[in-house]
């Protein structure tokens, strides 16, 4: 999966454009995604540990390592207030 995927330092994502469109074609993965998203804000609130989070802009792959702050029911929240659209990422681990 790292193969299609481009580093971006976390400074950098709030200058990516997003599209609306989700990245996610079935509803196991959508729903996979929204258990990993909650698992992802627990371990960063308590443990502050960053979590690889593959998203999607309007032109590649990216991954970025960071402590996931806050989720709302579109987007999550890094530090600085950065946010990536929910709608846009393909996977956290």
């Amino acid at each position: 999966m790292t193969a299609n995927f481009q580093i971006i330092d976390k400074e950098d994502v709030g200058s990516l454009s997003f599209p609306q469109e989700e990245v996610l074609q079935e509803n196991f993965e959508i729903q996979q995604r929204k258990t990993d998203l909650e698992r992802a804000l627990t371990l960063g609130n308590l443990e502050h540990l960053k979590m690889k989070i593959y998203f999607e802009d309007d032109s590649c792959g990216h991954v970025v390592e960071t402590t996931v702050w806050g989720v709302t029911s579109d987007r999550i929240i890094l530090k600085q207030g950065t946010v990536i659209p929910i709608n846009r990422i393909h996977k956290i681990i």
